[in-house]
């Protein structure tokens, strides 16, 4: 059997894996006590994810291209066909207030990376990986603007690192914390707000706010899909000025990325909005967003390694959890003062 064989069995088995921890999640979810502790399955797909990872033979790891293909093929493709479970009338609802939130979120979290991180010890290129990551859409941002400002590849690992353990504990603390804050007289829609603008990673947003109910999982999305629409905006502001801090000598620009499925996904709100589409289409295609984006998560969790957090060291662990403490923190005080 030749190389090429092997890579292609290595994808297949991640793949396979990967939706089998999915599935196993899909199941478990709809069990008694799971259920009424509000455990959803995208979080189990996670959790079930990192065990394997971590506790299971280093043989059964899938390739790093399968999982990379599950986490952002998948993932866009989950949060695309997740537009069909949402209306331009609750898009409406939400109203200008979300914008500013977020728009509040995004540029206190990125400042304060950029204050705190040479404090910590930190290069700026980290810095800026880690801010970005934290203050738009997690591991996704940290990739969409390592080629911007031509940062290593073991820097964005770092970042990735840091930004998935702290939005990972996020995703778990969130829907802990909601019967406080139910108490307190926060509503579902307002919790979804709350986690759509402060929560690290699209998956992990969707997983918080389905944990809870529809109508927050509904509110998150939109709040978090509305912030990774700034990151196109983000990431041409921040190429124009790193480019005047930093002048590349040949004149080269670095790549920007668009999120394209943010735009997709607004696109399956419209559809959806419009009526053309039965049930008897729409139900199915619901159906497949929840495995797709079980599968997503399974995937990240399948690549969060104790040895690569360790290999990071403290100071991106200390940045990261800084910005994680902020958006809990800072990230509540702008959703009571704005909303």
């Amino acid at each position: 059997m030749g190389n090429n064989d092997m890579k292609i069995l290595d994808k297949q088995h991640g793949l396979l894996l990967a939706g089998a921890l999915a599935l196993a999640s899909l199941w478990l979810a709809t069990l008694q006590w799971l259920a009424a502790h509000g455990v959803s399955a995208l979080t189990l797909a996670m959790l079930l994810g990192i065990l394997a990872a971590n506790l299971g033979p280093r043989h059964t790891r899938p390739a790093p291209a399968t999982l990379a293909f599950c986490k952002t093929t998948l993932l866009r493709a989950g949060i695309v066909l997740f537009g069909l479970r949402l209306t331009l009338g609750e898009l409406g609802q939400l109203g200008a207030t979300v914008w500013l939130i977020d728009a509040a979120v995004l540029c206190s979290t990125f400042a304060l990376a950029l204050w705190a991180g040479p404090r910590l010890g930190l290069d700026r290129e980290s810095s800026v990986l880690i801010g970005a990551g934290s203050a738009i859409c997690g591991a996704a941002a940290v990739m969409a603007t390592q080629p911007v400002i031509r940062a290593s590849g073991e820097r964005a690992s770092l970042a990735v690192a840091g930004v998935v353990l702290f939005g990972s504990i996020a995703m778990l603390l969130y829907p802990a914390a909601y019967p406080l804050l139910a108490s307190l007289g926060v509503s579902d829609t307002a919790y979804g707000v709350m986690t759509g603008s402060t929560l690290h990673e699209v998956a992990q947003v969707v997983a918080a706010g389905k944990a809870v109910s529809e109508q927050a999982a509904n509110a998150a999305v939109l709040t978090k899909m509305l912030r990774v629409m700034m990151l196109a905006p983000f990431l041409l502001l921040l190429a124009a000025w790193w480019q005047r801090r930093q002048p590349q000598a040949s004149g080269q620009r670095g790549r920007i990325t668009i999120p394209w499925f943010a735009f997709g996904f607004v696109a399956m709100v419209a559809l959806n909005s419009s009526g053309w589409l039965p049930a008897s289409v729409v139900a199915p295609l619901q159906q497949l967003t929840t495995l797709l984006l079980a599968t997503a998560m399974a995937a990240l969790g399948l690549d969060t390694r104790a040895s690569a957090i360790r290999a990071a060291g403290w100071p991106p662990l200390l940045l990261a959890g800084l910005l994680f403490g902020w958006l809990m923190v800072g990230g509540g005080l702008f959703n009571w003062l704005l909303g």
